[in-house]
């Protein structure tokens, strides 16, 4: 079986890139397929695989303005040949499952295109000028329905999480099976002793509401420490004061060691399923998190963590006021971490390909 891989920007290294790198473990030999592709903003570790690279690539500015260049991305994800391949695995959270074949088609999706269903805000939380951001809004019309078409061309959808799952339902109206996405717990595991601190990574974007954890710890005065860079980095460093540390970017083996260290890994963001968390549990830590959204699948209440009920600084500082790091117990919250192993999202993905494909080949 020859599989063609689809993934939309290789330009970061964030929970969906986790999951192509899984998928490139079970078919190393897979051609993947994308829209955009940097070498240094991912760190070179796509570099010795087999790829088609989309023309927007190769357009001036498209990597510095990737968002500008967003009515070329249906015609490029469509301009994809898959006639040499017997099945595609689109990787997608906006265009990938847009790709047209007539081979046997499953998307794993991390979520329908946010920023037509869901992130209303998001246009203009983007720091272009107001004439850019009107025209967003204008194609965003037209990017709907082709969205919607979109969808329909894909045989089968894996969904991250049941969250997931019930919008792809209720925007794409499309059935779908649940295999959460995959975290390394033989690589994430506690690995130091724990410290007086509370930490967080993520990109520093507007969606993800770095924001509200920086209030709340300034007006708590606890010590924070934030990992991650984008382009919300220099709005949120202005904001922090001395008890806020900003890393920047960190490699996993420092990720590991401040999961470890924290008292508890804090998270703001309504997130389709969210692996950091996962992650920080898989070290033992426990989470503190806004309730909404995949982790409240992945979060326990009273036993890996804690939610705060409102997508707000107060609310936030309600649980950081009686949170006591004391009464959680590492191995078990590192315990319901290992139900989310990538050995058992590779053992599941490469199932449920195998056998629809052979339905497949059967009719």
């Amino acid at each position: 079986m020859k599989i063609a891989l689809v993934h939309e920007f290789l330009n970061q290294l964030g929970g969906a890139e986790r999951v192509l790198q899984n998928f490139l473990e079970i078919w190393p030999k897979a051609t993947f397929h994308v829209l955009l592709y940097d070498k240094d903003k991912t760190l070179g570790q796509f570099e010795n695989t087999k790829k088609q690279i989309s023309f927007i690539n190769f357009l001036p500015f498209a990597h510095k303005h990737p968002r500008l260049f967003v009515t070329f991305m249906p015609s490029a994800i469509e301009h994809f040949d898959f006639e040499d391949f017997d099945l595609v695995l689109s990787d997608s959270s906006s265009f990938a499952k847009g790709i047209k074949t007539d081979k046997l088609h499953i998307c794993y999706c991390h979520a329908p295109t946010r920023y037509i269903w869901t992130a209303h805000d998001y246009i203009d939380n983007q720091q272009y000028p107001q004439a850019l951001k009107w025209l967003g809004k204008s194609f965003l019309k037209r990017l709907k329905k082709w969205d919607y078409a979109a969808a329909q061309r894909v045989n089968f959808f894996i969904a991250n999480s049941r969250n997931i799952q019930q919008q792809i339902k209720k925007y794409y109206d499309r059935d779908s099976i649940v295999i959460p996405p995959p975290v390394d717990t033989e690589f994430f595991h506690p690995a130091t002793e724990k410290q007086d601190y509370f930490f967080t990574a993520s990109r520093l974007e507007p969606y993800k509401k770095i924001d509200i954890i920086i209030q709340a710890f300034n007006d708590l005065g606890l010590r924070l420490k934030v990992a991650g860079s984008g382009t919300d980095a220099a709005r949120l460093k202005s904001m922090a004061k001395p008890n806020i540390e900003f890393l920047g970017y960190i490699n996993d083996e420092e990720l590991r060691k401040y999961y470890s260290e924290a008292k508890a890994f804090v998270f703001a963001a309504d997130e389709d399923a969210g692996i950091a968390p996962v992650e920080a549990q898989a070290c033992g830590t426990p989470v503190i998190a806004y309730g909404k959204g995949g982790v409240s699948e992945t979060v326990k209440p009273g036993v890996t963590g804690e939610f705060f009920g409102e997508q707000t600084a107060e609310s936030l500082k309600q649980v950081l006021k009686s949170f006591d790091a004391s009464k959680y117990d590492g191995k078990i919250i590192r315990s319901h971490a290992l139900q989310y192993d990538k050995k058992i999202f590779q053992k599941m993905i490469k199932e449920f390909l195998e056998q629809k494909y052979s339905d497949h080949r059967a009719l």
